[in-house]
């Protein structure tokens, strides 16, 4: 690993321009890079930028004519008479190298001098804020991140405008230089979290940072778990809420997603509609996630070990549909099952990868044409495949992509075992499942907090949701700074004595 690193340094060193003018030798091998000299009768000068990059629009509008007035006489009248505040003048040919590459206008007095100054002139193109298509929401907002880090700021902040609401910028990878943000409360997120977050990322030594996920798979604690340690999400209320609790959020530039950390694996079966809903139904469609997890992961293996181990458990009736829906059957329980799975998973991401109505389509018509004709060729059973298909469609109800296909992947370890030990390897696989996720952590802290270590008084915004005069303290996994909520004025212990309405 030592000879590698001394390796990209020296081919970055050697590599590196070491005058201006080399830099602009490299640079003008490039069709859209513009490097001319501008002769006025009282004021030349030098004008370098990538045409790709700046917007055009402006640079002829405001710059060029303020460059070009007779009124222009050195490099400190342009600074002054540019209505721009952040016009940087600089010696440093890494820093001029940089905003050259990021969309900023160079300006010198002779082609070969060092002193510059450096006009932003950036041009953001990207998609308008659109409705989720991930994270569908019925109630609530419907806005949406984009590729753009500013908009997505810009989002946060509408929704915090406190001055208390601190934004960090740090720059990841060596080649591409991408702006990450880090994004919290002062006084509410726990200044350990907040100092593990920015060493994490400080210290990531990668060449280009594509996405936010990527950056998840890099700063998580542990990375060969299946598990998901951040959520990452597409909706700036959901951010926005976790960061009055007292979370952390990261942002990246070009990434449509958002980290949350730390998180614990309760977090990925809610769904944020479920707080704009009365707390009996948003807690009765936790609890039917939770058991849809459960369908999900231990239907198939639950089957084959009935039938290869412990058909005696299966009732009488219900064992007569099982014989005679598999009578024509030639293939043993576990090798009947992985057909049908791997049927549902390849149907799965066709859909996935295929034009939106066309995957539908293939969903649909595949599912039932496959289905059926499997069924009548006697490669499975009636009873398996309705047992399949129903296990897939309770992984679907996760709400989080991430932790469902790791609800898909655990099916498989399942399998094995139970085609291996029956209900015993079933039960030795969930206790692996279980042993992994007591160490895992998120952020340093308890992953599957607050079952383990046991916090009674987050349970009341875990598996089930509580009325919000309940929640009046932030979560204790978090440690944060402020344990009361900003809108916590009373406990449900301590209520203030009941008034009369007007018309009462």
């Amino acid at each position: 690993m030592f000879w590698k690193k001394k390796r990209l340094e020296e081919t970055d060193k050697k590599n590196k321009p070491q005058t201006i003018m080399d830099l602009f030798q490299h640079l003008k091998e490039n069709p859209d890079f513009a490097h001319f000299q501008h002769q006025g009768d009282h004021f030349s000068c030098w004008i370098s930028f990538f045409k790709t990059l700046v917007d055009v629009d402006y640079v002829h509008r405001d710059v060029f004519p303020c460059i070009y007035d007779e009124k222009i006489h050195s490099m400190k009248d342009i600074q002054e008479q540019l209505p721009i505040e952040t016009i940087i003048r600089t010696k440093d040919l890494s820093m001029i190298q940089s905003k050259l590459l990021e969309g900023y206008i160079i300006i010198q007095k002779n082609e070969a001098d060092t002193d510059c100054l450096i006009i932003p002139s950036i041009k953001i193109e990207g998609r308008q804020i659109e409705k989720s298509e991930v994270e569908t929401s019925i109630l609530g907002p419907k806005e949406t991140f984009v590729e753009s880090l500013d908009t997505n700021i810009n989002l946060v902040r509408k929704r915090i405008p406190i001055p208390q609401l601190k934004v960090e910028e740090l720059r990841v990878g060596k080649i591409s230089r991408t702006r990450v943000s880090i994004v919290y409360i002062d006084g509410i997120a726990n200044v350990e979290n907040v100092n593990t977050v920015k060493q994490r990322i400080s210290d990531l030594e990668v060449a280009n940072l594509i996405d936010a996920t990527v950056l998840a798979l890099n700063i998580s604690d542990n990375d060969n778990s299946i598990f998901p340690q951040f959520i990452d999400t597409e909706r700036p209320d959901r951010v926005s809420g976790a960061v009055y609790e007292g979370k952390i959020a990261v942002l990246v530039d070009g990434s449509p997603n958002a980290l949350v950390m730390p998180s614990t694996i309760v977090e990925f079966f809610v769904a944020f509609d479920d707080y704009f809903l009365v707390w009996h139904i948003a807690s009765l469609y936790r609890l039917l996630r939770l058991f849809a997890v459960a369908l999900s992961a231990f239907a198939s293996p639950v089957y084959i070990a009935l039938l290869t181990y412990h058909y005696q458990l299966i009732p009488k009736d219900l064992l007569g549909t099982l014989i005679s829906s598999r009578s024509s059957v030639p293939l043993d329980p576990v090798m009947e099952v992985i057909v049908l799975e791997i049927m549902i998973e390849l149907l799965r991401e066709a859909g996935a990868r295929l034009p939106t109505k066309v995957g539908q389509t293939i969903g649909i018509v595949g599912g039932i044409v496959i289905g059926t004709a499997s069924v009548q060729a006697g490669l499975t059973s009636n009873f398996l495949l309705i047992l399949v298909a129903m296990s897939a469609l309770a992984a679907f109800i996760t709400p989080n992509y991430r932790m469902a296909t790791s609800i898909r992947f655990i099916r498989f370890p399942f399998i094995i075992s139970a085609q291996m030990l029956g209900m015993l390897g079933i039960a030795f696989c969930f206790i692996f499942f279980v042993c992994h996720l007591l160490r895992l952590t998120s952020l340093g802290r308890p992953y599957i907090e607050p079952i383990y270590p046991l916090r009674v008084n987050d349970l009341k915004d875990s598996f089930i949701r509580l009325p919000y005069n309940f929640q009046n303290t932030r979560p204790m996994v978090l440690r944060p700074g402020d344990v009361s909520r900003m809108n916590a004025t009373r406990t449900h212990k301590k209520k203030g004595k009941h008034k009369a309405d007007i018309d009462e």
